[in-house]
């Protein structure tokens, strides 16, 4: 039989040697084979590829305890032995060999401490059922020896594995010596030489038992009828002798049943006396309960009690309404001096209502009588006090604007102009600023007819000192009227056109100056006083604050300075606008009603003065538009944009007025040389760009274009009327817009656009009377020209010469009448372009296009007789050049 590997002494040195370090000594080391078995199916092993292993037992000592492991060597690439796994023994739970095995070889080993409990455990197989048992039983050993328990054993009986144990443990002799040095001889077991595991799994007196047991039995096992038969004769004996003992012990159970007949009459007679005594616990339990309960309901009764007095109490000291506040609310003083107690009161009786209502008041007492009476009694203690305050509110700002209408030094005067203040009215206002709080938590709709009393009266201290401000304004500007006529009459009627009007451009600007930043903080100071909720916005900025600034600083009212949506601004999140801005809005238009006609009547008077200062105008409303958007009340907003309006209304009545002085020249008779209303329209223009602020610039543009448009309609239906002459009167004129607005083309792109179309048109009109006066004195030569033209599209250049009045015979006769006196016909060229030209500057430009024109027309004839008649001489253009310089 080949030797185990469990007695290589090299591969327990082997693995010791892999261990090393761990302080742990090899008890057993074998050699097996790992696979891995297939959950669920027991018909087969289902092993997978064996890996060969080593499996080593190991003990480490610390102190009195000992611990086991069991851990798993593989062969590493070097045919060294190397630790792949270990295990704890205290954690082994079960030892099961797999019956799947015919070999028995095969048998797991379960730990209770494994993470994935759903993965198959390695199979180990051994080469032979001895190096299995040997393992086991080893194993077995240091679990009882170590643990002091064992592990489930399945698949194997562990009374067999004893017996292998007792039959197959190695005899070892070894030799000592005696006190004389004698050898003796000593036959001892493997196990004994083993200093880990000294026990045996079974022990002596347990072998003993069951082999006396095994022993009665030896007999007819191997029978199995015979057995059956005898065990049916043992069990009918039990049972007969179970009968006889019945039967004999029949006094005995008499004797036990009468003892329990006399116990059950004593129980009875217990039973019924503790039922008495039941009863009478029941009644007193009953009357103890009754008295408790009562006693309970008197506690709960004063406690309660004592609470309902202390509400009470509470509720009365709520309903008390203080003298002193009632006197302030029914019959007290609005003066300066008494509107700190006013104020008091009111916040009491604010916060007295809202004390009464549900939320703040349990709604148990919400309908005591006391409660609803109280409550009566404060909305009429609310409803007179509203009631005295609107009044006096609504008296004391009309007492306020009449005293500051009756005071003339309020408003301006002759010779003096007065920027309106309204410091001391706003401060007046401000006593009551707060009192107006409170009506509106008091009565929201009593602040409608305050609102309108407080703009009725001061829209008309407004009125008045826009009014007077500005007449004193119009009386105070010294300055001479401009003529309103520009493009038509006699030349004197511009001569005054140059005087200088800036100071009714500023005089406009300084209305706009005062009030406009006036009329903006009297609308937020409205807003503020009277209590509308509407959201602030960004600080103001741009044009035209300045000055706004200015006005908070003298009035003192910096924190007045906030700004108003526009009327048209809506609330974006719902896109509706928010009631209190409506109401805002409509209020402001009951402020500042009325106070554009003095801004109207401002515009109309710079505008009789001088027209052209509507453009001014336009730029500096504009600019305050422009810089208002972002803080201006609406209703200013409004106003500015109005006033623009009224500016182009009176700016583009002015352009229709020139249109029409323009127009009228068609309807004069015939006219030659430049018409007036060309140089005078460039002085207009120039005057013009000078008056251009700010974004007026489209207005001055628009006006261009009707007036351009207007006029070269008007010189095109002129021109018309002699149609002799309409090419000299239109290039004289065209080229005379160009020479007037030439430098103002340079920097206005409007009036660029129709420089160029007068430049077209110019050209266009020269072309035409050079032409005419080309062909009046050599119309034979370029007709007899346009003759050979005509046939060149139709024939050869060969065949032309055989044509009926194209012949070489013509063509002499042709050139001796046109070019026999040549200088003489272009002396008489020069001098009718001379004749009806009105503008000689105009003629050295004229003369040298003509002799241009009629050069290229005269070479495209020689061309042409080149080509038609070969052989005849023509004067060449050379020396047709000649003669043109020459003269």
């Amino acid at each position: 039989m080949a030797k185990s590997s469990a007695d290589d002494e090299e591969l327990r040195r082997a693995c010791e040697a892999g261990i090393e370090g761990t302080k742990q000594s090899i008890v057993m080391s074998i050699r097996v084979a790992k696979s891995r078995g297939v959950w669920g199916k027991s018909g087969k092993l289902g092993r997978q590829m064996a890996k060969p292993r080593v499996l080593a037992l190991s003990v480490k000592s610390k102190g009195q305890r000992k611990k086991a492991f069991l851990r798993v060597m593989k062969y590493s690439s070097g045919g060294v032995l190397e630790p792949a796994k270990m295990y704890k023994l205290k954690h082994l739970s079960k030892v099961e060999v797999i019956t799947n095995d015919p070999s028995g070889c095969t048998f797991t080993l379960g730990f209770d401490n494994l993470r994935s409990q759903s993965v198959a455990p390695p199979q180990w197989t051994m080469r032979n059922t001895d190096d299995r048992n040997r393992l086991l039983v080893c194993i077995l050993n240091i679990c009882k020896d170590v643990l002091g328990r064992l592990p489930k054993v399945v698949g194997i009986d562990i009374v067999e594995m004893a017996l292998w144990a007792k039959d197959n443990t190695p005899v070892v002799t070894t030799q000592r010596s005696t006190e004389d040095g004698e050898p003796v001889t000593e036959t001892v077991t493997e196990s004994d030489l083993k200093v880990t595991v000294e026990k045996e799994l079974v022990s002596q007196a347990e072998e003993e038992d069951m082999e006396a047991l095994l022993g009665t039995y030896v007999m007819g096992i191997g029978e199995a009828e015979a057995f059956s038969e005898r065990l049916k004769r043992e069990l009918q004996a039990l049972e007969a002798a179970n009968v006889h003992a019945i039967l004999e012990s029949e006094p005995l159970v008499d004797e036990v049943l009468n003892g329990l007949e006399a116990a059950t009459n004593i129980v009875d007679d217990m039973d019924e006396w503790l039922g008495i005594f039941n009863i009478k616990l029941r009644h007193m339990r009953e009357d103890i309960e009754s008295i408790e309960t009562r006693n309970n309901k008197l506690e709960m009764q004063s406690v309660n009690n004592k609470a309902l007095i202390e509400e009470l109490d509470k509720v009365i000291e709520r309903l008390r309404v203080p003298s002193e506040y009632a006197a302030s609310l029914t019959g007290g003083s609005f003066d300066e001096a008494d509107m700190l107690q006013n104020i008091e009161a009111c916040e009491w009786l604010a916060k007295a209502l809202r004390g009464l209502e549900v939320p703040n008041l349990d709604p148990i007492y919400a309908n005591m009588r006391a409660v609803r009476e109280k409550r009566a009694e404060l909305e009429k203690l609310k409803a007179t006090f509203v009631r005295r305050a609107s009044e006096f509110l609504r008296n004391y700002f009309a007492s306020l604007v009449d005293f500051m209408i009756s005071d003339k030094s309020y408003f301006s005067q002759r010779g003096q102009l007065k920027r309106p203040d309204h410091a001391d009215l706003r401060y007046k206002c401000r006593t009551y600023a707060r009192l107006l709080q409170h009506l509106k938590g008091l009565d929201k709709n009593c602040l409608g007819p305050l609102r309108k009393a407080y703009c009725s009266s001061l829209n008309l201290l407004l009125r008045r000192e826009a009014r007077e401000f500005a007449n004193e304004l119009r009386a105070s500007t010294k300055v001479s009227r401009n003529p309103t006529v520009w493009l038509e009459g006699s030349t004197g009627s511009s001569q005054n056109a140059n005087t200088d009007t800036s100071a009714v451009s500023d005089a406009y600007a300084k209305m706009l100056t005062i009030f406009i930043p006036l009329l903006v903080d009297e609308s937020s100071f409205f807003a503020h006083f009277m209590c509308f909720e509407v959201p602030a916005l960004a600080p103001p900025g741009g044009a035209g604050n300045d000055n706004k600034n200015q006005s908070n600083n003298d009035d003192g009212n910096d924190d007045d300075d906030l700004g108003i949506m526009d009327i048209d601004e809506t609330d974006k999140k719902t896109g509706k606008t928010s009631p209190d801005l409506t109401a805002l809005n409509e209020s402001l238009q009951d402020l500042l009603d009325g106070i554009q006609e003095d801004f109207y009547a401002v515009v109309d008077w710079a505008y009789k003065i001088d027209p052209l200062r509507c453009i001014s105008m336009h730029g500096i409303t504009e600019r305050y538009l422009s810089g208002q958007k972002a803080d201006a009340a609406g209703f200013v907003r409004l106003l500015l944009g109005d006033l623009e309006s009224r500016v182009s209304m009176q700016f583009s009545r002015f352009v229709d007025e020139a249109c029409h002085q323009i127009e009228r020249n068609e309807r004069n008779v015939r006219q030659m040389g430049v018409l007036p209303y060309i140089p005078r329209f460039a002085a207009l223009a120039t005057r013009m760009e000078q008056y251009i602020q700010g974004q007026s610039r489209d207005l001055v543009d628009q006006a261009y274009t009707k007036f351009v448009s207007i006029m070269f309609v008007t010189l095109e239906k002129i021109a018309q009327q002699d149609p002799k002459y309409a090419d000299i009167l239109l290039l004289e004129n065209y080229a005379a817009f160009q020479n007037s607005l030439y430098d103002l083309a340079n920097v206005v792109p409007t009036l660029a656009k129709f420089y160029h179309q007068a430049s077209e048109a110019y050209e266009q009109a020269c072309t035409r009377h050079i032409s005419m006066i080309i062909y009046y004195q050599f119309e034979r030569l370029f007709q007899f020209a346009k003759k050979i033209e005509d046939f060149m599209y139709t024939i050869t250049p060969e065949e032309i010469p055989f044509q009926l009045g194209l012949s070489k015979m013509e063509l002499r006769k042709m050139l001796k009448s046109s070019l026999s006196g040549v200088d003489k016909s272009i002396a008489a060229m020069y001098k009718k372009l001379q004749k009806n030209l009105a503008s000689e500057e105009l003629l050295p430009s004229l003369w040298d296009k003509c002799k241009k024109e009629f050069l290229d027309k005269y070479e495209s004839f020689v061309q042409l007789v080149a080509k038609v008649y070969p052989s005849e001489n023509v004067p060449g253009v050379t020396e047709m050049r000649g003669l043109l310089a020459s003269m």
